[in-house]
């Protein structure tokens, strides 16, 4: 709905969406310094609330690993599903503070458009309750308006949800860009076993943790396989598993002893849970833009943390903090302008998902798209040529990518590698017999490499037989019988290029070249009659014709 307005606004000019985008982000950075401030300031256990708020707030802002859902416009639904939960549990922080029943209504309302904005906003079921158990009290927490307001809204939109898209979890899909868990075995893709899936899953989720640390390499691309098939053999895997169960032993053991910390760890793992692979299927193995919202739960633990130090050591701790903060800033900056445009997007992450058949593919296809604009010989060259590298990797790592094979086929034509364009584009028809691109895309490969071998090398025998395969996939094609007929006019079979030039006429009776065509044929065989007729009608069509023929 904010697309449709914004266009209707804008129109469809780029800049006001990602104007929009960051002062939804900065709108949310605020939101998330005043709820943090809010819910610990009367919290007895922290002295400094605001000084924590301030220090995840921030941390919040510049961390590289928001870059993908500020930048791309489609990343909105993240800021303003993370938008309105946050401001729902402000809103509920503060009934429980003060007890106005206006807080719930507003509270009510503002969960609602959350979870229209994003499904990821329904975890806050769960952090609200928590948070107020934690830091209010238990009868806070169980107070029945308070969970009412929260329910509510998510009870109207499973109505609505389900009377549209039905009841569904999430199936299985057969296709890998849907379903990371599947491998290519003996020509055919099956699940992976329990224990692969498993361990691949807990390897993103450590991942994640390394994301947050770490903020290096970034991409936008974690499809297969760029994420590999992993094992419970494989030591990252083993540490991934030891983190998050240490995660979860700190979380349980600090309830009582530091609710900072456990809330942190909570929220974290909460908000991560939804988009894991472990409730349902996301569709991919892992995306940078999936911890925008459980990112707050760890820049609340690295603020308490520093709160907590900084009271020891100051010179220690904010000499190193302001480095990090710092160095996060430069990523983020320079993460901003990969950005620009797919083109810099997908040839600049192809380099760190080296493995990702989607990544390559789209690299692939932006390449093609620069060379097709470019007019300088050599970068036309150097890009086609790229591209052909990237998609035939992609093709390796995904046996049955339709998209794939299709630009690499378009890789081939375009460098005038006719032979294997078409040898392509037969093995597309093969796997995928119902896809008409495929066909289409082979029968105009067929035509220029008979109009490429008869024009540019000489080979008529060539020519013939290539153009003749164009003839059955193309016959009414225009292009086609016109080239089929000369070749065959220069072969000497003038019956068959007669009747070939005759349905040029008959596909594009406003041609004067098809008459030309059909005249000269006429007088090779020797009906002047026929080729006079011919030509006077190419004539009376462009009086010019024959001047240059």
């Amino acid at each position: 709905m904010m697309f449709a307005i914004e266009r209707e606004l804008f129109g469809e000019k780029p800049f006001a969406g990602h104007l929009i985008n960051v002062l939804m982000f900065s709108l949310l950075i605020v939101l998330i310094f005043q709820t943090i401030n809010t819910l610990l300031a009367k919290f007895p256990g922290v002295k400094n609330a605001g000084l924590i708020a301030f220090i995840a707030a921030l941390l919040f802002a510049v961390h590289p690993v928001h870059t993908e859902v500020v930048a791309n416009i489609k990343g909105r639904d993240e800021i303003m599903s993370m938008l309105f939960s946050m401001l729902t549990f402000y809103l509920v922080i503060r009934h429980a503070d003060k007890g106005r029943i206006g807080y719930l209504l507003l509270a009510a309302i503002s969960f609602f458009f959350g979870l229209l904005s994003k499904e990821n906003t329904i975890t806050f079921v769960l952090i609200i309750p928590l948070a107020l158990f934690l830091f209010r009290s238990a009868k806070a927490a169980r107070k029945i308006s308070m969970l009412i307001s929260i329910l509510i809204p998510v009870v109207v939109f499973l109505i609505i949800r389900t009377s549209i898209l039905g009841f569904d979890l999430g199936s299985q899909s057969m296709e890998l860009m849907n379903n990371p868990f599947l491998k290519f075995i003996n020509g055919q893709y099956i699940d992976f076993n329990m224990g692969e899936k498993m361990a691949t899953i807990i390897f993103t989720l450590g991942k994640y943790l390394q994301l947050l640390v770490f903020p290096h390499p970034l991409t936008h691309d974690y499809y297969p396989r760029h994420i590999d098939i992993m094992n419970f053999s494989d030591w990252p895997v083993l540490i991934s598993l030891t983190m998050y169960a240490g995660l979860i032993w700190i979380a349980i053991r600090y309830l009582k002893k530091n609710k900072v910390i456990s809330f942190g760890i909570l929220f974290y793992l909460i908000t991560l849970s939804i988009v894991s692979n472990i409730v349902f299927p996301i569709g991919t193995n892992m995306s940078e833009r999936f911890i925008f919202m459980p990112s707050v739960g760890f820049t609340l633990l690295v603020a308490y943390f520093f709160d907590k130090w900084y009271n020891r050591q100051k010179i220690l701790i904010l000499l190193p903090s302001l480095l990090i903060f710092l160095a996060m800033s430069a990523k983020t900056i320079a993460r901003n302008t990969v950005w620009k445009d797919d083109f810099t997007l997908f040839t600049t992450d192809v380099k760190t998902s080296v493995n990702s058949a989607k990544v390559l593919n789209a690299a692939g296809g932006s390449l093609i798209d620069r060379a097709k604009n470019e007019e300088n010989h050599y970068l036309k060259a150097k890009y086609l040529q790229e591209a052909e590298v990237h998609l035939t990797k992609a093709i390796e790592i995904h046996p049955t990518y339709q998209n794939a094979y299709l630009l690499l086929g378009n890789a081939y034509y375009y460098q005038k590698k006719f032979e294997k364009a078409i040898e392509v584009f037969l093995h597309l028809t093969k796997i995928l017999p119902e896809f008409e691109q495929g066909k289409q895309n082979l029968a105009v490969s067929y035509r220029e490499a008979g109009k490429y071998l008869g024009e540019e090398k000489g080979d008529l025998r060539g020519s013939l037989k290539f153009l003749e395969n164009a003839i059955q996939m193309l016959p009414e094609d225009y292009e086609a019988n016109r080239l089929y007929g000369i070749a065959n006019a220069l072969s000497g079979n003038l019956k068959v290029a007669l009747k070939h030039f005759q349905k040029c006429i008959e596909l594009d009776p406003q041609n004067a070249g098809a008459y030309v065509n059909l005249g000269n044929t006429y007088f090779n065989m020797g009906d002047v009659a026929g080729g006079q007729a011919a030509h006077k009608k190419a004539l009376e069509l462009d009086p010019k014709i024959l001047q240059s023929k």
